[in-house]
């Protein structure tokens, strides 16, 4: 990899290096391929370049073309290119490797990701380093599904019988004959005599014999192991064994024995295999080989392993390490661990429920290091445990936790959820069921065959707590068709309200005449893009094939910028800005534009005299040409009379006849009834007049400035002084005043509240055999013990993850959900808080905690990574909650988890359908 600093090329204009710079990364985006190369760049520096090159447009130009009303403190140009910041200097260098980056940059807030254009250009004009490239893989079925792969997968590679380690960086994407090929290239081994392990959890996991497949699908993860075996018989050919007896004489026979004991005593093999290979010496393996024999048979007693709760020990108050940004698993661990139905049902002996062929499964590996990890936390030791083994095995199961990037809480509780669940599926053969239609039965009865059969295929500790069950009505609006299913959730995700969708108002202006301005209140996408705007805006005003629009922000009565981005984000425009937007001919070269700024006589009293002054008022018009195109007085007169036409008071006719006065310099215009002079002046102050006289127009995006004069006469007769209002205007939500908190029943409301479906999900009406926009309301049917609702603060992006800071007040006590229920059953439907899942701060930059209530003290405890202490119960609401955990509350024996208990005794019972 190349690290040395180059010099710089000769300084460009600013201007020119962003239009370079934009037009590359559009051809490149629109271009983009697997195996493509891009290269990171230090955010810090970036962000210095882009205000350097918008900056630097503010300025006053010097020719005097043009004129931006930014600010005047204009940013120096930057220097070299410097990424040592994003460089792990403490990383020991690998065989193919001579630079390493620190292992929790995050996009976008570390580095940004150049294609390879951009970045040799920039490289030209500045020099600097070093260079850092890497490349886009396929992360889909699809072509387009890229990915660059900033962190290449890192292999340790163990040599046998040499007893030799290297450690690789190799592409997930490479096949394992390549991954062969690399190892042999680093212990100088013959290829035909060599076969590679998954050596995961350092034991053989698999052969990795099928040389065609990629690392990906072989499910390598980050940091493992790769077990590299030499072995060759007389002729000097491969033993098809592959001598699996080295292993044995390697690591030494007592550690081949713990293995084969683990699967006897339910343990998983990683935690046994890392007491035996901790260390190296075989005394030592040995003994504490013995010591899992010992006459007692008790492997509560091993060091490192936990047992039952000593009694009036303290116990449920044991922290876990933060690996590196895992405060996102460890907050979501500590709430299910303290769910107090799982912690009785894992330390409880729950092996003989392992569905160990499931499919759907991890083959119990999900349920086994979950339940060692639970069994550690409520151990009676205060001690931090270090959640390593857990974190590796949920990465193998779930790649998108790899790594030490911060991730999202909930959508790892879904994960967890999800994945014990079928870990624990009492179906061993889920059966074929169909659900027949209503036929006028009661939706009781359907609701009862929906949930038999849904029970039939799964049936878990997970569905025994946390599954309840939705009564989903679709209606079509156009023959009336009404739908209804009964379908299991294991969370409610509810709205926090206007946190998904924005209200946009902005002007269209025609430029041909046709129509006089309108205003347009679309509804986008709140972390939308421009394009999303743009395509409501076309759907709002009819747009046709050959037309397009262009949003401008208008301050001070004049362009302030030009949006032509079409992947700028919305969040950049901000609710108190003033947006026109430009209905355009399509051109087929590039475009550049002429403003038109109205101004009106102004009468200056300063320093006790009066001058006429002009002043700018209203919106400007905006006009295209073609670049390169040839632009004379008339042409410009005729732009500006055009989309002028239809702002006429008592405007009748859309075109009239045109007539001329004898003046030159001021152009006389009218059509039916009225008639108006035309003076346009440019930015040197000289009158334009109606001739074939070339006007120069710049060979960029920025728009040249005409200034439009009118007198106070024909000000009466045009209305130019249109108002373009704020692109939102605050009002507070219904049934809500404003500071006053957002509740959580507000919430399940707009949640439950029926809605027509979006244009990507329309239904397929069956009595009309078309899609149709049906609209669509979700009821509670029933109620699962454990409620786990996820206050939805983030909305997504392609790139980005925005955050909403609604404070929400939700019920510690008597969550009653009883009116919420559409089965209307004779039980109070309440649910009492035991568990939080918190995130302060942005994404990139956040951090996770619990808040959760043990039940045998009846206190709050703030669950801070390792850190853990006791919290006062008006402390647990606050506007950082993320996930809530509710439990239900019985009325008859006051206890909620009697009724569960005894449900799952019952499953266990028929454990063996």
């Amino acid at each position: 990899m190349e690290t040395t600093e180059s010099e710089p090329a000769p300084e460009l204009p600013a201007e020119e290096e962003m239009t370079l710079i934009r037009d590359i990364t559009a051809a490149s985006e629109a271009h983009a391929k697997e195996g493509d190369i891009f290269f990171l760049i230090t955010n810090r520096w970036w962000q210095s370049w882009i205000d350097y090159v918008i900056q630097d447009l503010a300025g006053v130009p010097s020719n005097g073309s043009h004129h931006h009303e930014f600010g005047s403190n204009t940013p120096r140009r930057p220097g070299a290119i410097d990424n040592t910041n994003l460089l792990d200097d403490m990383a020991s260098e690998v065989s193919d490797m001579q630079i390493e980056l620190h292992d929790t940059l995050v996009e976008g807030r570390d580095y940004i990701l150049l294609p390879q254009q951009v970045w040799e250009k920039l490289h030209g004009w500045y020099g600097g380093g070093p260079t850092l490239p890497r490349k886009a893989i396929n992360t889909g079925l699809s072509q387009t599904d890229l990915a660059i792969e900033v962190y290449p997968l890192r292999l340790q590679l163990l040599l046998m019988p040499k007893g030799e380690q290297a450690v690789v960086r190799i592409s997930k994407k490479v096949t394992v004959d390549e991954l062969r090929k690399k190892a042999c290239e680093v212990f100088d081994l013959v290829p035909d005599e060599v076969c590679i392990w998954d050596y995961y959890g350092r034991t053989k996991h698999a052969l990795m014999d099928n040389l065609e497949k990629t690392l990906d699908d072989a499910n390598i993860q980050m940091d493992q192991d790769i077990l590299v075996e030499v072995a060759t018989d007389a002729n000097g050919s491969l033993d098809g064994a592959c001598m699996s007896s080295i292993q044995e004489d390697y690591f030494g026979s007592a550690s081949t024995y713990l293995m084969t004991d683990a699967s006897k005593s339910g343990f998983s093999n990683e935690n046994l295999a890392s007491l035996c290979y901790g260390s190296r010496s075989y005394s030592s393996s040995l003994m504490q080989s013995q010591y899992l024999r010992s006459s007692s048979g008790d492997l509560d007693n091993v060091p490192g392993t936990v047992g039952v709760t000593t009694r009036g020990s303290p116990s449920g108050l044991t922290g876990l390490l933060n690996l590196g940004n895992t405060c996102f698993m460890n907050s979501a661990v500590q709430c299910l661990v303290h769910t107090p139905e799982f912690a009785r049902y894992f330390r409880e002996d729950y092996h003989c429920e392992i569905n160990w062929h499931n499919p759907l499964g991890m083959v119990g590996e999900l349920a086994l290091a979950f339940g060692e990890l639970l069994r550690k936390l409520w151990a009676p030791s205060r001690t931090p445990v270090s959640p390593r083994p857990f974190k590796t095995k949920l990465s193998r199961f779930a790649p998108q936790f790899s790594g030490y990037n911060q991730h999202d809480s909930q959508e790892l509780l879904a994960f967890l959820l999800d994945g014990l669940h079928e870990d624990l599926n009492r179906v061993k053969h889920r059966p074929y069921l169909k659900s027949k239609d209503a036929e006028g039965r009661s939706d009781e009865e359907v609701a009862d065959e929906y949930w038999a059969n849904h029970i039939a295929r799964n049936d878990s500790i997970i569905v025994d707590v946390c599954q309840g069950q939705y009564k989903s009505t679709l209606v079509c609006p156009v023959c009336g068709k009404v739908s209804v299913t009964f379908d299991p959730f294991m969370y409610l995700s509810l709205p926090l309200q206007f946190a998904s969708t924005r209200s946009m108002t902005v002007v269209v202006f025609t430029c041909d005449g046709s129509a006089p301005p309108i205003p347009y209140t679309v509804s986008v996408p709140k972390q939308g893009r421009c394009r999303d705007l743009i395509q409501a805006l076309s759907n709002a005003c009819s747009l046709r094939n050959e037309e397009r629009l262009l949003i401008a922000e208008i301050r001070n009565h004049r362009i302030h910028l030009i949006l032509e981005d079409p992947v700028l984000q919305l969040s950049t425009i901000k609710d108190d800005d003033h947006l026109a937007v430009y209905r355009l001919p399509r051109l087929e070269k590039r475009a550049s534009y002429v403003q038109f700024v109205h101004r009106r006589e102004d009468l200056d009293l300063g320093n006790n005299s009066s001058s006429t002054s002009w002043k700018p008022y209203g919106v400007p018009l905006l006009a295209q040409i073609s670049r390169n195109e040839t632009v004379t007085g008339s042409d410009i007169h005729e732009m500006a009379r055009k989309m002028l036409v239809p702002m006429f008071r008592n405007h009748v006719a859309q075109h009239s006849a045109v007539q001329s006065s004898l003046s030159t310099r001021t152009q006389s215009y009218h059509t039916d009834s009225s008639k108006f002079q035309l003076q346009l002046i440019d930015d040197s102050n000289t009158v334009i007049e109606q001739t074939d006289y070339v006007i120069r127009v710049p060979q960029s995006s920025v728009a040249t400035v005409i200034f439009v004069n009118w007198s106070k006469l024909d000000l009466k007769k045009l209305n130019t002084n249109h108002h373009l209002p704020e692109v939102f205007k605050y009002a507070p939500p219904a049934k809500r005043t404003r500071g006053e908190p957002l509740s959580l029943y507000a919430c399940l409301d707009a949640f439950l509240r029926e809605e027509p479906l979006v244009p990507e999900e329309m239904w397929y009406c069956p009595r009309c055999k078309e899609q149709r926009q049906a609209s669509k309301k979700l009821d509670l049917w029933r109620l699962p013990e454990v409620l786990v609702i996820h206050l939805k603060r983030f909305s997504f992006s392609r790139s980005t993850k925005h955050k909403l800071e609604t404070f929400v007040n939700f019920p510690i006590h008597d969550l009653d959900l009883t009116n919420y229920i559409a089965n209307k059953i004779p039980q109070r439907q309440t649910y009492e808080l035991y568990a939080v899942s918190n995130h302060y701060g942005s994404m990139a930059s956040g951090h996770y905690t619990a808040y959760i209530k043990l039940l045998d003290e009846n206190r709050w405890y703030n669950f801070d990574d390792s850190h853990v202490s006791a919290i006062n119960e008006e402390e647990v609401k606050s506007g950082a909650a993320y996930v809530l955990f509710y439990r239900r509350v019985r009325e008859a024996d006051g206890a909620a988890s009697n009724g569960t208990q005894s449900c799952v005794k019952r499953s266990r019972r028929s454990s063996q359908r």
